[in-house]
């Protein structure tokens, strides 16, 4: 059974917008046991709508559009699928009927140029609109079943979900449900990851097994089907275990989860507490933290100290120290660490300080080179990293509060060597 994605609209292919349609009906079809084959993005321009919508036709079995279904006459779905099918556009008295009522509601005169969202391709039938104007459309076109959605996401989700998805069951191409796990991990990179894994990604595969990487994190994405999800679930889970005996020390979460997630877990199950201090990254660190529900508990602040007199003023952080040493040296990041740790009564104090650039390095202290600080009740100790000059600053500082929260992560679990 193949599934296929039509999103229109102009604005996508100029890139004023992203598309987030086109990764929540993947997702939502998958479910269904509808994987998406292929995904097609289109401009405003009738002609291309045409081709685009008898090409699917021709090749799936379920066509998805996302967009085109307004009233202004940029909106081309409802005529690009009757030229498509060969078939004119008739009014469905519904589908005004229900625009009139949506109108009355609000209390406001409906403007003569919406009486053309009601028109339909002949032969079609409409997908009710339960929170806007648009009707969706449903019809038979070729070898497929077409469903034009309009393009609010809100819209869009609600017509999937309460008009298309009984449908679909219905019609009888809801088949067998696909369900995915994310695994994440951080600490090596993706070809090294994979080294580890061929067995795990190879073509074919049952379950199948794939990699990606994203800002440093790497996430093995497994898929399986079944009758139901409890199925599909269970046919995943040999290849979790798998992978959660290969790659312990490295796993960071599941689904999105990501390393700072990961951190908090092992302050929770641990109860300790942490505080950082963070020159180069300018407050990541904290943010990502704090990003997370519930953390206050486990995390009592940060320090944002950029200046070198505020590492001294604000974390005690010796003046001829950081003379003699150099702000980005291996000393400084474990005095900034013992420093925030005692300022504010943390049990592990974890800090930064680095070149992110573009300039500011030197042969000795090169753009990428990051230092990162780690403090208990028992001393202090650094970590020296290489992040490549040739990196965005944005890059390096998120790859640098990655690193720190890790090595945080695996301190308070007993995994540092």
């Amino acid at each position: 059974m193949r599934a296929e994605l039509l999103i229109v609209g102009s604005e996508l292919t100029s890139g004023e917008k992203l598309d987030t349609n086109g990764q929540w009906l993947c997702s939502r079809l998958a479910g269904l046991g509808l994987p998406v084959r292929f995904t097609t993005v289109l401009g405003d321009d009738l002609e291309d709508n045409i081709a685009a919508f008898r090409a699917a036709a021709g090749r799936s079995e379920l066509v998805v559009s996302s967009g085109g279904l307004g009233p202004t006459q940029d909106d081309l779905t409802r005529d690009a699928l009757a030229k498509a099918a060969g078939v004119g556009l008739v009014q469905d008295d519904e589908a005004l009927g229900m625009i009139e009522a949506l109108f009355a509601r609000r209390n406001r005169p409906m403007p003569d140029r919406n009486r053309i969202q009601a028109l339909i391709p002949e032969g079609a039938s409409i997908l009710p609109n339960p929170t806007g104007t648009a009707p969706g459309i449903w019809m038979k076109v070729d070898r497929a079943r077409v469903a034009c959605l309009p393009g609010v996401p809100r819209e869009l989700k609600a017509m999937f979900d309460q008009e298309l998805v009984p449908r679909l069951k219905a019609a009888g191409l809801a088949g067998r449900v696909v369900v995915g796990r994310t695994i994440n991990l951080f600490g090596l990179g993706e070809s090294e990851v994979e080294a580890r894994a061929p067995d795990l990604t190879a073509r074919g595969r049952v379950p199948e097994v794939g990699i990606t990487a994203s800002d440093g994190t790497i996430s093995f994405r497994i898929r399986a089907e079944g009758a139901d999800e409890a199925e599909a679930l269970a046919r995943i889970e040999p290849t979790a275990a798998i992978i959660y005996e290969r790659f312990a020390d490295l796993i960071v979460g599941e689904g999105t989860d990501d390393v700072a997630e990961g951190l908090v877990a092992a302050l929770r199950s641990t109860g300790k507490t942490i505080a950082v201090a963070e020159s180069c990254t300018g407050g990541l660190i904290a943010h990502r933290i704090t990003r997370i529900d519930g953390v206050s508990p486990v995390f009592p602040g940060g320090v944002v100290s950029y200046a070198n007199e505020a590492k001294s003023e604000l974390l005690g952080v010796p003046d001829d120290l950081i003379a003699a040493r150099g702000a980005v040296s291996p000393e400084v990041a474990e005095a900034m660490a013992e420093g925030v740790r005692r300022r504010l009564g943390a049990d592990l104090g974890l800090a930064v300080t680095g070149v992110a650039g573009p300039t500011g390095g030197s042969p000795e202290k090169p753009v990428g080179l990051v230092y990162l600080g780690l403090a208990d009740a028992s001393g202090a100790r650094s970590r020296r990293l290489e992040l490549g000059p040739e990196q965005p600053r944005t890059v390096i500082q998120s790859r640098a509060s990655k690193h720190a929260m890790n090595w945080a992560r695996l301190a308070l679990l007993g995994k540092l060597p």
